[in-house]
């Protein structure tokens, strides 16, 4: 189990890259200042750790989606449908309070549900593929297979 508290802690980390990287060229673009890009970006790297890393440890808890041969597709979806709620919430208030403007907040907010949910998903599937935090979990899985086969013969 504590290995899954350094699986999270990583994927917390990469995410922020990423979604930071996101969010700083969305803002300028949308704002047209580099400055209030990087301001936004850079506010929303705490907000978003912190959001980031209990959204993981309760999807971790959920066993929605759970199959016995992993996690299936349809919980990689729900896990970015929620994450994306909760990311553009706290993106277009820091936004809002960073520009003093409520419409540049949900502009940037908007665009976000796209370019954010599609890296989401793709972060989601390329961390699938790393056993890095589970091998508990997936030590667990093997012997059970192992089992499985041995009772067949």
């Amino acid at each position: 189990m504590a290995n899954t508290y350094k699986r999270h802690i990583a994927k917390t980390v990469t995410w922020r890259v990423i979604g930071t990287i996101d969010t700083i060229i969305l803002s300028w673009i949308i704002t047209g200042n580099p400055y209030t890009g990087m301001k936004i970006g850079f506010s929303e790297v705490i907000t978003k750790m912190v959001l980031y890393y209990f959204h993981e440890r309760i999807w971790f808890n959920i066993k929605a989606g759970v199959t016995k041969n992993g996690d299936s597709r349809k919980r990689h979806i729900a896990k970015t449908i929620t994450w994306r709620c909760v990311g553009t919430i706290d993106t277009m208030l820091l936004a809002w309070w960073i520009s003093g403007n409520p419409f540049t907040g949900l502009k940037i907010g908007a665009v976000e549900l796209i370019t954010k949910m599609i890296l989401y998903y793709l972060h989601e599937r390329a961390w699938y593929k790393y056993d890095f935090g589970l091998q508990q979990r997936r030590s667990k899985k093997l012997k059970k297979d192992k089992e499985l086969h041995y009772s067949d013969e």
